[in-house]
Parts: structure tokens; C-alpha cells; sequence
């Protein structure tokens, strides 16, 4: 190995000016001249940074020293220095630096010694710059590592209170879950009580000297630690030179360990923006509670909030057990649930979807409602809306199934004066009429795939172009899709774009079909009898057991919309207090398991009056949801072309706008 006579290396970075202008003012009060070479050039990546530099001082004496910073000061020498050579680290990228190389004697470095000093520098400058590639790497690695957890913690949460229908084990497990992540040893739910002045404590303790538990400990509580969400949403940290802290340990009263606590935080549960309780978490380390737990702890607070509204709301609206008859109960049951908006439910299927509606309203998520036809979904697009941000703006739907595809383009993103022909005023798409709003988009696997690409840039962008123009409009809208197709398999086989499957996959909700949720039956055939009564003006007020009975059996291959002709025509035929139901229209079946065959509307022989054909068309129309081309239009299910079915609605007044 060949050596170079120097006094000194040093491996600098960033602001090398200050470390060459302290370097050059001790070096100059020794001797006046000196000969120095600089060449910078671009180093390491940027946001990297070392937490000291080496300098290294060899030839006589033979020692190193560690400086902690850039401002290198090099040690005191009498003797006169006699040549300093800086060298720039040429494979760092793109951080800036040098290698200097200092010698109190033996003249300056010759050509030869520089050259070699030139290899060494780039020796060094692999070395640094894989060193640091490999801490940036981990740091990243160590990055990517704890925001999976943080989901997968977020995810358990989520399964965990969406499982639950009472408060106490939806406490324990969401209590063992924060324990198992955070190592809380320390966990208590304080809601309010029924005189809105104590709370009822659920307490658990999973520190090694606590006794396992089954259920939390519940008592009650008063203190003012915990009346301060009523004024206050956000989290708060206590400690024990707190004036309150003194009520924490008394949250784990006989609780080992708990005199030893010297921090908590204190996070509310607020639904629809009430404060209900305050979950509490204590540990016996101060400063546990950093920034990053608390933002996690906050994303926990707010689902299980969610789950707790829900849960006390599910507890307040429950019918009495010692009512007997089947009406009367439903009667009862129709008041939580009838609301303007119309999901009247009962079922646990129907239950897990309103409580995904809950979930995903309050965000800006892009939401995927699945389901068959006919089986609500365009009335929980309308739940998620009204109970989202935006619901004092705008909710627009169209159904891309019912949209010629020539004017579907101009009717989602609007069109300039002149842009085709025929278009000779300036129109307003979809897409800028519900700006700030929601946009729902029916039969989202109907839509053609040439404009595919155009919706998906929409959503990445938000921004649109009206056709006929070049100039971009910003919208801000959020976006509920709704299919009865498997968007998933129609991706395989490329007649649906996969990258815009995956875009509107975000949070996908799947609406139960009516066979699915049996128990709903009962409840809608009142709620519809009811409803269409009053619109016709009949005084009918029950539906006879035996008929409520042959509806449930019933596999309703058209869902709820089948379920509401059905009820329309009853009504219609009654002549008394009593829904007069034709049973044998039904064709009633055993109930099913499986997905039965689409039900189809054989082709009828020629009718004897318009009367009779323009109620077949209707029929037809309604039972496809207003759809008239495609495998699933009223055209093929009356065995027509579908531009005869268009000159026959035509001639017999029939708009799908009116269905």
C-alpha cells in the first residue's frame, strides 16, 4: 500500500464554504502562503445527514480525533504546515463534500501524490455513499414497516367494533386490541350516564400483576377530568403534576400498579358530533404518549365512536319482547327506521351495511355500491350523501345503461357551442352540476369502454373537458358508483378497464338481495302497503299472516322493486281494511339458497288493445329499472328490437322518465 505523507484527512459535508474559510483562517496566522486545490462536485442524496465526521491525523504523533460537527478544528502545531490538498468525492450523488488532505512538512503534494490522493477519494467516497444508502434504505424500510402496522392495527379495530351489538364486550375487545399494539397496560371507557352529570367506568388492567379479566370492570364515576369534551374534541394529555391527574388511579380502583401511573390520555368518543364518553389510557412511563400514538390513537377513537353511536342507538330504538302480534311489532320496528329516506330494515345483513354507510360517509372516499337489480342501491348512494360533508350540496345520478352512448359523453362532461352537430348551445355536464357535491353513477359496468380512460382521468385529475374545448375545468366531486355486473371478471376479460376497477374499488359496500334478508320482508310489505294506501287514499291496515308468510317464502328474483309492484297491484285489487294479495300471481316457490335465473318476461302473443300492450312495456320497463337496450332491457325481455320498442313507446306515450 503505498503511503502519502500527510498531517491531517478530513471528510466534510454540506456548507464545505465554512469548513474551507475556518480551516484557511487557522491555517493562515501559521504561514502566509499556501497552496490549496478545491474541486467540488454534487454528493449524496439530499435529506441525508451524518452524525459526525472523522478527522484524521497521521504522520507524526499518529492519532485520530472525532469532530461532531463541520466546523472542523484542527489540533494546535507549532511546525509550519507545508501543503494542504482537498479532493472532491466524485461518486456521492447529489450531496455536495470533499476529502482534505493536510501535512504540517515536506513541501507541497506533487503530481504523483495527487493523483493517488484522487484514487483514495474515490475509494472513500464509495464507501460513504454506500453507508449511506444502506441508512436510507432502512430508514425507509423502518418507515413502510410502521404505517403497515398502523393499518393493520386500523383494520383489527374496524373488524372488532363492526362485530358487536353491545357495549361491554365491544369494550374489552377494542381494550385488548390497543393493549396488543401499544402495550397500554391501562384501559378505561367512561360514558355518560343517564343523568348526563356521572359516567359508568368500564376499567381493564393487563399489567403481569393484574388478574386476567373476562369482561372490563364497570362502576360509576363522577369527576371533572371528564367533563371536558363537552367543549372540547380533541385529545388531551395529563400528567401527574396535572391538578386533576389524582382522578386517573381512581379510574382503577384495588388495580396493582395503578398509585405508579404518571401519564395519561384522554380521547373522546363524539358521534354525529354529540360527545358520548371518553376512552382513557394510562401508563406508568412519562412522555409515553408521543405525537405519532396519539394521531394513531385518534383514527382509533373515532371508529370506535362510530361503533358506540350505534351500538346505544341500536339499544334505545329496540321493541318491547312482550309484544305479541306480528303488525303491531312491525309497526313499532317501521318508526327507528322510516325515515325520509326510506332503508327500513331489520336484518343483521342489512345492519352491516349501514354501518359501512357510517364508516366511509365521513371521508372523500370514491365508494362501489354492488348488488342485483332492484335491490336499493341508489337509496344508500343517497344515505352515504346525506350523511356525508357535502350534504348541503348537490347529489346528481345517472344511470350509464339508460344513456344513449353517443350522448353519454356530452352528458357527463358537457359540451361547447358547435362542438357537433346539433349542438348549438353550450351545455353543462354531470360532473360540473354536482361541483362540491356527489356524483352517482348507476350501472357503472355499462358504461362503453372508449370512455373508460376519459372518467378515469377525471378521477385522477379532477379536472374535465367539456367537448368542443381544450380548456380544463377543476372539479371537486366525490364519486359513488353502482353496478349489478362483476366489474372484477368483466376486468379479466377487458370489457371493463382494470385500472378504473381498481380506482372506484376503493370501499366497496354489497347491498343484500331481498332472499338474503328474509326477516325484511314482513317489514317492507307493511312499509310499501302503507305508503301506496295513503297515495290512493285506502284505509288498508293489515296484511293478513298467511300472506306475509307466502311473501317471505318467496325468492323475489326482482328484489325490493318486485316486492313494491307486487304490493301496488294488492292495493289497487283491495276493497277493504285487509291487503287482498293475489298468492297465485306470485308462482310461489320453496325458499331458495342459491342465486336463482334472472327472471325474464316471456314474449306475449299480440295484444287486443293498446291498453294491454302499453302495460306490458311498462312491466317490462320497471322490472329493468328503466333500462331499455342491452342483455338486461325491457327489449329483450319483450322479444323486440330496440328501436321498435322505442317507436312503440313513442306511439303509446310511454317515457322512461316517468317511471
Amino acid at each position: 500500500m503505498k503511503l502519502v505523507s500527510c498531517s491531517g484527512i478530513s471528510i466534510g459535508k454540506d456548507n464545505r464554504q465554512a469548513l474551507l474559510a475556518d480551516i484557511a483562517k487557522h491555517l493562515l496566522h501559521q504561514r502566509d502562503e499556501l497552496a490549496v486545490l478545491r474541486i467540488i462536485t454534487t454528493l449524496l442524496p439530499r435529506g441525508i445527514f451524518f452524525n459526525c465526521v472523522q478527522l484524521v491525523i497521521a504522520g507524526q504523533g499518529n492519532w485520530q480525533q472525532e469532530v461532531r460537527n463541520p466546523s472542523i478544528t484542527l489540533p494546535a502545531k507549532n511546525s509550519d504546515l507545508a501543503g494542504r490538498y482537498a479532493v472532491s468525492l466524485n461518486n456521492l450523488w447529489p450531496l455536495q463534500g470533499e476529502l482534505i488532505f493536510i501535512r504540517h512538512q515536506g513541501g507541497d503534494f506533487s503530481d504523483e501524490e495527487r493523483n493517488f490522493l484522487y484514487l483514495v477519494a474515490d475509494l472513500a467516497g464509495g464507501m460513504v455513499f454506500q453507508l449511506s444508502q444502506h441508512k436510507y434504505l432502512l430508514t425507509e424500510s423502518q418507515s413502510l414497516r410502521k404505517k403497515c402496522e398502523c393499518l393493520h392495527i386500523l383494520v383489527d379495530i374496524t373488524n372488532s367494533v363492526l362485530a358487536h351489538d353491545d357495549i361491554k364486550p365491544l369494550f374489552s375487545d377494542v381494550s385488548r386490541e390497543i393493549y396488543r399494539f401499544f402495550g397500554i397496560n391501562y384501559i378505561a371507557f367512561a360514558m355518560k350516564a343517564d343523568n348526563n352529570a356521572d359516567f359508568d367506568i368500564y376499567a381493564s388492567c393487563y399489567a403481569p400483576e393484574c388478574a386476567p379479566e373476562e369482561q372490563p370492570r364497570q362502576f360509576r364515576f363522577s369527576g371533572e377530568l371528564l367533563k371536558w369534551p363537552d367543549t372540547r374534541h380533541t385529545e388531551r394529555v395529563v400528567n401527574d403534576d396535572d391538578e386533576y391527574f389524582h382522578q386517573i388511579p381512581a379510574l382503577f380502583p384495588g388495580v396493582p400498579g395503578s398509585g405508579e401511573l404518571k401519564t395519561a390520555c384522554l380521547l373522546p368518543l363524539i358521534s354525529r358530533g354529540q360527545p358520548l364518553g371518553v376512552l382513557i389510557l394510562a401508563h406508568q412511563r412519562g412522555g409515553f404518549f408521543t405525537k405519532d400514538k396519539r394521531e394513531l390513537l385518534e383514527q382509533i377513537t373515532a371508529r370506535v365512536a362510530i361503533a358506540t353511536g350505534n351500538v346505544s342507538d341500536g339499544a334505545k330504538s329496540a321493541p318491547p319482547v312482550d309484544q305479541k302480534s306480528e303488525n303491531t311489532r312491525l309497526k313499532n320496528y317501521l318508526q327507528p327506521h322510516d325515515d325520509e329516506h326510506n332503508i327500513i330494515y331489520q336484518s343483521q345483513a342489512m345492519a352491516r351495511v349501514m354501518e359501512q354507510i357510517e364508516l366511509v360517509a365521513a371521508s372523500e372516499s370514491t365508494v362501489l355500491i354492488l348488488g342485483e337489480t332492484g335491490t336499493g342501491k341508489e337509496l344508500v348512494a343517497r344515505e352515504i350523501h346525506r350523511r356525508s360533508q357535502r350534504n348541503n350540496n348537490t347529489m346528481v345520478k345517472i344511470n350509464c345503461a339508460a344513456v344513449p352512448e353517443n350522448l353519454l359523453e356530452s352528458d357527463l362532461f358537457g359540451h361547447e357551442k358547435g362542438a357537433f352537430t346539433g349542438a348549438i348551445s353550450r351545455h353543462i355536464g354531470r360532473f360540473e352540476m354536482a361541483n362540491e357535491g356527489t356524483l352517482f353513477l348507476d350501472e357503472i359496468g355499462d358504461m362503453p369502454l372508449r370512455l373508460q380512460p376519459k372518467l378515469l382521468r377525471v378521477l385522477q385529475e379532477r379536472e374535465i373537458e367539456r367537448l368542443g374545448s381544450s380548456k380544463t375545468i377543476p372539479v371537486h366531486v366525490r364519486l359513488i358508483a353502482a353496478t349489478n355486473r362483476d366489474l372484477k371478471q368483466m376486468s379479466v376479460s377487458h370489457d371493463f378497464r382494470s385500472d378504473l376497477y381498481y380506482r372506484l374499488n376503493v370501499f366497496p359496500i354489497y347491498v343484500p338481495s331481498l332472499r338474503e334478508r328474509p326477516e325484511d320482508i314482513p317489514l317492507l310489505a307493511n312499509y310499501f302497503m302503507r305508503k301506496i294506501a295513503r297515495s290512493m287514499q285506502r284505509d288498508i291496515v293489515t296484511i293478513p299472516e298467511e300472506a306475509l308468510q307466502q311473501l317471505v317464502r318467496y325468492p323475489w328474483p326482482g328484489n325490493i322493486r318486485e316486492l313494491q309492484n307486487v304490493i301496488e297491484r294488492a292495493v289497487i285489487l283491495t276493497t277493504n281494511t285487509s291487503l287482498n294479495i293475489q298468492l297465485q300471481d306470485l308462482q310461489m316457490a320453496e325458499p331458495v339458497t342459491g342465486r336463482p335465473a334472472e327472471k325474464k318476461v316471456p314474449l306475449a302473443p299480440p295484444p287486443e288493445s293498446d291498453e294491454k300492450e302499453r302495460l306490458q312495456i311498462i312491466q317490462a320497463l320497471r322490472e329493468t329499472n328503466g333500462i331499455v337496450a342491452g342483455p338486461r332491457g325491457a327489449a329483450l325481455r319483450l322479444g323486440l328490437k330496440r328501436t321498435t320498442l322505442l317507436s312503440r313507446m313513442q306511439r303509446l306515450g310511454i317515457s322512461v322518465d316517468d317511471l
